[in-house]
């Protein structure tokens, strides 16, 4: 039944481990889709020996638990040796990796309690689903198990576990440890194992380590335009944190922005801004470089430099070509401008990023049309009636399509920071999970009008303002 191809690397890439069991542990969640992906439905959580699993406290028959090793630059800063430190890799189920975060102590703990919090785990599993959602690769998120634990962050709190899914959760890191102990035969490993598990097409090629690297550096790329369109700020692009695959990995601090503020820092722990939302793409790039590093010995500088050099050409095609798509654009000689320009204004006016997006799909291009909904949402009326003047001229094809596309690129709901929070306060003050389910069937559809939910479409309300999201959360 269950598989676990990465126990089949040698042992220096990870060390067999047993999570530290919780007292009476109890559903807080679960995703449907996600339980799809493992070919199971609802009913399979009906079985105690699958909850005992996802909390640690007895493996199912054939799963075989490991922590991985890695290292990682933590803040731009090298640390030789990290690796799962909270996260248990249980096993293998229909290609997909089922990963554990808060399952106690592992040897690469580094004197941390290997716990997750009841507040962080709900927080990751909304926003993997909600991501999912929105069409950007993420790790999905398969449930939440709660324990009365007591564990002890900044206050005391109860302990949970959120079951991860992923084809892998190889990360940069995972080069990085071997490059930097100049071990230069397990990079050679590890990179064959990803090729042929996840790009069998490399294989064949001239020189496949290079390709390797091209086609993580894309998909870095992709995944950082996905994040600037969509207004998601990670909060932690360590190397550690950036996944072989592309994918979105390890939510901590993150938040999507409110009002556009293209030097937005979601992370309280960033006093230097390193990880800002503006930021994001150029420190891809430096995360890619030093993954095509750790590759070096296996190729010519030469070659792993060519490999990233599209990295700036895919970001800002891809970027281009979804900002095209959000505003209802032809890709043209005018089109970037024209968006920048729209973005210089929301920053200038303090506008809601997604709300001003998502009432764009209405927008009037007849002659003297005032568009009041957008027109409102600033404090510059003429500035915005000088760009809505350009922008109706730019605007062609029938008015219901274009708005019918540009709903379908432009959500309507995102996971707000209060909007988590207020999920998090009911659970953690009343032991009330209605709201985490609430929210996450809210956000499996975020492209659809659900006029029962408008409230969770609208501006933050002003306590928000006081919301601080760390590394701790």
């Amino acid at each position: 039944m269950f598989d676990n191809g990465f126990a089949r690397l040698p042992d220096a890439f990870y060390t067999r481990v047993q999570a530290t069991p919780v007292p009476d542990p109890y559903w807080v969640a679960h995703s449907a889709s996600a339980l799809a992906l493992l070919g199971l439905d609802a009913a399979a959580l009906d079985d105690p020996a699958w909850l005992a699993a996802l909390a640690g406290n007895q493996p199912l028959p054939g799963m075989d638990p490991l922590a991985a090793l890695y290292a990682g630059h933590q803040f731009g800063h090298f640390v030789p040796q990290l690796g799962d430190g909270r996260a248990i890799l249980l096993g293998e189920l229909n290609g997909w990796e089922i990963q554990i975060k808060g399952g106690g102590r592992t040897p690469y703990s580094r004197g941390g309690d290997g716990r997750a919090v009841l507040r962080s785990s709900i927080r990751e599993f909304l926003c993997s689903e909600a991501m999912h959602a929105l069409g950007i690769p993420t790790t999905r998120a398969l449930a939440i198990v709660g324990s009365d634990l007591p564990v002890y962050r900044e206050d005391e709190e109860t302990a949970a576990l959120v079951t991860r899914l992923a084809p892998s959760f190889v990360r940069f890191g995972s080069f990085e440890v071997f490059y930097h102990r100049n071990q230069i035969e397990p990079i050679r490993q590890l990179a064959d194992y990803v090729i042929a598990r996840y790009y069998p097409e490399l294989a064949a090629h001239d020189e496949p380590y290079a390709a390797l690297i091209a086609e993580v550096s894309k998909r870095t790329a992709h995944l950082m335009a996905d994040w600037q369109a969509v207004g998601f700020a990670h909060g932690v692009m360590n190397t550690d944190n950036m996944s072989i695959l592309g994918l979105t990995l390890d939510y901590g601090p993150f938040g999507f922005l409110d009002a556009f503020d293209p030097g937005y820092i979601c992370n309280h722990s960033d006093t230097h801004g390193r990880y800002a939302f503006d930021q994001q793409p150029d420190i891809g790039a430096w995360n890619v470089t030093r993954f095509a590093q750790t590759l070096v010995p296996l190729m010519s500088v030469d070659a792993a430099t060519q490999a990233i050099s599209d990295y700036p050409m895919q970001f800002g095609q891809r970027y281009l070509e979804l900002m095209a798509a959000k505003f209802g654009l032809a890709l043209d000689t005018h089109t970037p401008g024209l968006i920048m320009d729209a973005l210089q204004l929301l920053a200038a006016n303090h506008v809601d990023y997604t709300i001003f997006m998502r009432r764009l799909c209405d927008f009037d291009a007849t002659p003297g049309a005032i568009n009041a909904p957008l027109r409102d949402l600033f404090l510059d009326r003429p500035a915005f009636d000088a760009w809505a003047q350009r922008y109706a001229t730019a605007l062609a094809g029938p008015a219901d399509a274009r708005r019918a596309a540009m709903q379908r690129v432009n959500p309507k709901y995102i996971l707000r920071n209060h909007l988590a929070e207020t999920a998090i306060r009911r659970a953690t003050d009343q032991r009330d999970y209605s709201e985490v389910t609430r929210l996450h069937a809210l956000l499996t559809r975020p492209y659809d009008d659900q006029p029962a939910f408008d409230a969770y479409a609208a501006e933050p309300p002003d306590w928000a303002r006081q919301i601080e999201v760390s590394c701790s959360s």
